[in-house]
């Protein structure tokens, strides 16, 4: 049986302020004061799973455990299957510019139009996501608790970008049945669409409800 969300705060398990900030709005009419991990100076865990979900259950438990507090974790990034659907997990470290060490979308995005431009395959692309909420250890659950969803919102990838709004790869991909991408498009517009919406939906659904 899905376990319930029976707190009032609750532990955004990012340092990325732009997801940070998401999330926070998503949440906000419940009544929820939301703490980044970056504003408790919560360490980073090792995001060595394979998959969306393995990554953000690990990320969610990590800060459960290290702040006692409830904590929800994502874990998102843009498919490619005509690129084997790179970078995929891997969406956040693709973005790594080698000459500063620092992660840069403006060149993970022109790094990735230049392999769009080495195949003849289309230019389809998804944006996934998981969300993993996480309960600290107690009586009835010592190894604490977690629960898991994910959505998706499917694309194609322009170029040149376009919309300085949002995050990430956002100024270069389109959803299916719009005509501006996600760096164009308003915060509300977007999040009632995307990919952490679903997720969110569904976790909405399963653990508020």
């Amino acid at each position: 049986m899905t376990r319930k969300f029976n707190a009032n705060k609750l532990v955004v398990a990012s340092h990325n302020k732009g997801k940070v900030r998401e999330i926070s709005a998503l949440m906000l009419p419940f009544g929820v004061e939301t703490l980044s991990a970056a504003e408790l100076d919560l360490p980073e865990p090792v995001e060595d799973g394979l998959t969306f979900i393995a990554n953000a259950e690990l990320k969610a438990r990590s800060a459960a455990e290290k702040s006692g507090l409830m904590a929800l974790a994502d874990d998102s990034g843009l498919v490619v299957p005509a690129l084997d659907g790179r970078p995929g997990i891997h969406s956040a470290r693709y973005a790594v510019n080698p000459e500063t060490g620092k992660r840069d979308f403006a060149y993970g995005m022109e790094k990735l139009e230049k392999e769009l431009a080495t195949i003849e395959g289309d230019r389809a692309a998804y944006f996934a996501c998981a969300l993993s909420l996480a309960w600290p250890a107690c009586a009835d659950y010592p190894e604490g608790h977690v629960e898991s969803f994910e959505g998706r919102v499917n694309g194609t990838l322009v170029w040149p970008v376009r919309g300085a709004n949002g995050f990430g790869y956002d100024p270069m991909f389109q959803a299916d049945g719009y005509d501006m991408t996600f760096g164009e498009m308003e915060a509300a517009s977007k999040h009632d669409i995307s990919h952490r919406a679903n997720a969110f939906k569904k976790l909405i659904h399963a653990c508020f409800s």
